[in-house]
């Protein structure tokens, strides 16, 4: 025979057979050692909460009188501290103050029944150098009215209880008192006082104090009775009764009256202390009491107080027993009851389970459908549970419906939340968003693209407009107008140029206009500041209108004409010089990008235009040298053939060697003359260049053309095939920037080849001119 291993079966409970044990089995173990711990501490239990509660009690009460003490000491330290403002004030002035102060206070607190004040002579009056006399201002109530009587105290020397807290020197709470405040009164109260000290430069100077009839405080006091026949009594730092049911105690000492209780628990020098305390002590009828006491602190006072709540041990321990009987009983129904319910919600509970566990088995296999969802309708959790469950099963669906949309490109399509937790639907949106805002930033960029393509296809269409007519003034700007207005889209143009050959009369220039394919040769000039256009040039910024005057300007077709919907005009400006305006007129409005566009074209025309203009000055100035030098070889031809004439016409020579002199003169003055080597190498300089830079004209001769010079990477390139050209005889235009002693000039140079009678270029002649003569 083969042995076999014996394997114990665990048996599985069903969810019915669990609740029935498990929760049945705890309770019964609970309730056993419940009751039994209920038996065994239940005197203590409820000797301890009857001592917490009453020393609760006490202690809330307790806050409540420190917070009336608070507030009487908030009153008389404000109006104190209210001193430090006013103490520059003359005497008078001041005290005036102070009692026009005092009698709001008094009407607004009823509860005060005398508000005074104490000012030390020694401190306010210059010689007085004794320790006591002081001035007192004082405010009382009398009936419905509100009195107040200035005069002097402690002329001889001051009373017991005001020196005491003069010398204290703090806030305090004065102890209980009877006392007729001022001379004049008309009856006598027992009282305390709050005080607040004055101090200027850490001396004493004074108090602010308020009397209070102690009758609203033993009013307050004789309502604290939590239980029948319990009350309490206030008593203050010193051990004096301030209020207690018994009125024969008030204002006698603790430990007078109750002798016995003092001496055997230390009450009077526990209160001193600011202890909470409590003791046990039978009246004069053999009833036990429960004494707790807790102490009073307010503000800043170093002096406690402290309220005693006097409670019979048979009135808590009964209600507290009572409680217990009651709690035992309920413990026993409930178990019971526990029992009975479980019986039957076992069998309500694990049938609707099963649905729902079924339901949700077929859910993780990722079925989503209608029939999934269940009707169950017990009204408690487990139908909550299948409420939840169908609300998944149309978010899902929601879900899925959301997400198809959203793949076809559908992103206006709207999800609601189950609830604010709803992680997936928040993803889903998100995505969506996201999908959104991916798609509108594409469109975006799209757009952006083809704003940089049509300004990067513009740039490079005038770039070649203006290459191909930097020869021909008027020719450029023709041409430039006309292919603006058609690239940007607008109906009119003009360029405005600054005519200044007449310094007399300088002005702007209409000289180039386009209009439908139409050039319209109209004459018109315009001063600075005169207008759009001399706006324009004056402010040297752009102009864009959309809201155009009827009779600004007309677009004229052959269909009829109308006011334009937008006008826009833009400097020619080159290094903050306007050299003119473009003004143009659109039936539509342009957008920013164009107008940018327009405005960055502008720059470029502004600095071909005065590249032409210097060219052209530069051309004129080479055809009159070019000029007299083939006169000056004629003469020379002449008189090398006419040498017997010689003498004859000598003072003709030297008249014309003297037109010589002067025009070579001339261009020196005009002019900075430079000549080079065909190595680049500076062999001559005129004294006007000298004078210029500042730089003797032996560190000059002998420097190289590229010393000083400051290249881009460009023109690094192409600097020897710039003077590759010039050894060939190519005249060369440039503007150069050089620095000499750390100085920087801009140049207009023209460079001119010098032949000999062979042809062959033996020096290089460079005329150049400052960049500013020309702005």
């Amino acid at each position: 025979m083969f042995n076999k291993k014996i394997v114990p079966m665990k048996r599985k409970l069903k969810i019915r057979q669990k609740i029935l044990l498990y929760i049945l089995s705890v309770v019964a173990i609970l309730y056993i050692v419940t009751v039994g711990y209920m038996l065994w501490q239940s005197r203590t239990s409820v000797y301890n909460d009857a001592i917490a509660k009453t020393q609760l009690t006490a202690k809330v009460s307790a806050k409540e009188v420190s917070r009336i003490f608070e507030k009487e000491l908030t009153i008389v330290r404000t109006l104190s501290q209210a001193f430090s403002i006013y103490q520059t004030m003359p005497h008078e002035q001041w005290k005036k103050l102070f009692l026009d102060m005092y009698m709001p206070v008094l009407k607004a607190n009823p509860e005060i029944y005398s508000l005074w004040d104490s000012w030390e002579y020694k401190q306010f009056v210059p010689g007085y150098e004794k320790d006591y006399g002081r001035f007192v201002i004082t405010t009382w109530r009398e009936g419905k009215e509100l009195k107040w009587l200035y005069d002097e105290r402690s002329m001889e020397g001051d009373p017991p209880i005001y020196g005491r807290y003069k010398t204290l020197g703090e806030e305090a709470v004065w102890e209980p008192y009877v006392d007729q405040v001022t001379t004049g009164k008309s009856d006598v109260k027992l009282m305390i006082t709050y005080d607040s000290p004055i101090y200027v430069d850490d001396k004493y100077c004074g108090m602010i104090a308020s009397d209070v009839s102690l009758e609203s405080l033993q009013a307050m006091i004789s309502e604290i009775k939590p239980v029948a026949g319990s009350y309490a009594y206030l008593i203050s730092n010193e051990g004096i009764i301030a209020a207690h049911p018994n009125k024969e105690f008030l204002s006698k000492k603790f430990n007078e009256v109750l002798k016995n209780e003092d001496e055997k628990e230390n009450v009077t020098e526990r209160i001193a202390k600011g202890e909470e305390f409590y003791y046990i002590t039978k009246d004069e009828f053999g009833k036990q009491h429960l004494i707790c006491y807790s102490p009073i602190i307010a503000g800043k006072i170093k002096s406690p107080w402290s309220l005693a709540l006097s409670v019979p041990m048979d009135v808590i321990m009964a209600k507290a027993k009572k409680t217990l009987y009651v709690s035992l009983f309920v413990s026993i129904a409930g178990l019971i009851l526990i029992v009975i319910v479980l019986l039957i919600v076992s069998d309500n509970l694990t049938k609707p389970i099963k649905r729902v566990t079924g339901i949700l088995k077929r859910m993780a296999k990722g079925e989503v459908s209608e029939d999934l969802k269940v009707d169950i309708n017990t009204g408690d959790e487990i139908e909550e549970m299948a409420l939840a469950l169908n609300t998944t099963i149309d978010g899902i669906e929601h879900k899925t419906t959301f997400a198809n949309e959203i793949g076809s490109g559908n992103y206006s399509t709207y999800l609601e939340l189950l609830s604010d937790k709803d992680v997936l639907g928040k993803s889903l949106i998100h995505m969506r968003d996201s999908l959104k805002k991916a798609a509108e930033e594409e469109q975006k960029r799209k757009i952006e693209d083809q704003k940089r393509s049509w300004a990067n296809e513009g740039y490079a269409k005038f770039g070649e407009i203006l290459r191909q007519n930097n020869n021909d003034l008027q020719k450029l700007c023709d041409t430039v107008i006309a292919a603006l207005v058609k690239y940007v889209g607008a109906n009119q143009g003009g360029i405005f140029l600054w005519n200044d050959e007449d310094k007399s009369d300088e002005h702007f220039e209409l000289v180039s206009a386009f209009a439908w394919d139409r050039k319209k040769y109209i004459t018109k000039k315009i001063e600075k500041g005169e207008g759009l256009v001399g706006a324009c040039a004056l402010e040297k910024e752009t102009i864009f209108l959309t809201d155009v005057p009827d009779d600004y300007v007309n677009i004229t077709s052959g269909l009829g004409d109308a006011n334009p919907r937008c006008v826009i005009l833009v400097p020619l400006k080159h290094e903050e010089e306007v050299l003119g305006v473009i003004e143009m007129a659109s039936f539509k409005v342009l957008e920013q990008h164009e107008v940018d566009f327009i405005e960055k074209i502008a720059e470029s025309i502004a600095s071909t235009i005065l590249s032409v203009k210097i060219n052209a000055r530069t051309k004129m100035l080479l055809e009159q040298s070019q000029m007299q030098a083939e006169e000056m070889k004629a003469q020379e031809e002449e008189m090398r053939q006419n040498m017997e004439e010689l003498q004859a016409t000598q003072e003709e020579v030297e008249r014309k060697s003297a037109e010589i002199e002067e025009f070579i003169s001339s261009i020196h003055n005009s002019a900075y003359v430079i000549e080079y080597d065909l190595n680049g190498n500076i062999i001559s300089v005129n004294d006007a260049f000298v004078q210029f830079v500042g730089v003797p004209k032996e560190q000059i001769i002998g420097t190289h053309h590229s010393d000083n010079l400051e290249l881009s990477a460009e023109q690094k390139k192409e600097y020897g095939s710039f003077w590759d050209n010039l050894k060939a005889g190519v005249s060369k235009k440039v503007k150069a920037t050089v620095k000499w002693k750390g100085k920087t000039y801009h140049f207009l140079e023209t460079y001119i080849p010098v032949k000999d009678s062979d042809g062959k270029v033996y020096k290089i002649m460079k005329l150049a001119f400052d960049d500013k003569e020309f702005k």
